[in-house]
């Protein structure tokens, strides 16, 4: 491990990951020679130190689990790349991106290097793809009608939708979902922030579908 870096006087915090690798390199193809020359200080799993992204993907791909994410992107949200840097950390199978195709990466850490992205200009373009995949599509928002997630049994295989930070899911996403989920709250506040709603669902979906 690399050496603690200093802050301040008497301060310091650890240098995230490792320096270059000691000499001879080892030779397997998932190795990158510029990461074994220079070091690796990626936010990755130390089994992942030292590989390349399409190595890493390549055995992501190999354990991804049955929850997809979509995000509708109508307007600049910064909570979409906190979602996405989430879906990575549960290894979901796919993220998808509703509305339009750019959105703030900054939040996800290139997380999404390590993820299948999918774009859908609109919401009936989104369902469509659920329905040929037969993947249920269900929203998560505190809209009237929504069900309690807590206590909710949700299936092992399906796409949770996510609206925008404040104004929520739209009426068009809340038509296509086959159920609504609520995460129940207790302060004074009339909604929480989309990416901790995203974190709460997904943590929901690990607790009934992965070992602990």
């Amino acid at each position: 491990m690399l050496p603690p870096a200093t802050i301040g006087p008497g301060e310091f915090f650890p240098v995230v990951g490792v320096g270059p690798h000691a000499e001879p390199w080892p030779t397997e193809a998932h190795f990158d020679p510029e990461l074994l020359a220079s070091g690796d200080r990626r936010n990755v799993l130390d089994k992942y130190r030292y590989w390349s992204v399409e190595a890493i993907v390549a055995d992501l791909n190999t354990k991804r689990h049955g929850l997809q994410i979509a995000i509708e992107n109508w307007q600049h949200d910064l909570n979409i790349g906190s979602i996405v840097r989430t879906a990575n950390a549960f290894n979901v199978s796919g993220v998808h991106i509703v509305g339009k195709r750019d959105w703030n990466k900054r939040g996800a850490m290139v997380t999404d290097r390590y993820l299948t992205v999918f774009h859908h200009p609109t919401v009936e373009d989104l369902a469509l793809w659920a329905k040929e995949n037969n993947l249920p599509l269900i929203g998560i928002d505190n809209v009237p009608g929504s069900l309690r997630l807590e206590g909710a049994q949700l299936p092992q295989e399906c796409l949770l939708l996510f609206g925008q930070e404040g104004a929520g899911m739209s009426d068009e996403g809340i038509a296509a979902c086959s159920v609504m989920y609520a995460i129940d709250q207790y302060g004074s506040t009339r909604s929480m922030n989309a990416s901790a709603a995203g974190a709460i669902a997904m943590y929901h979906w690990a607790l009934q579908h992965l070992p602990r």
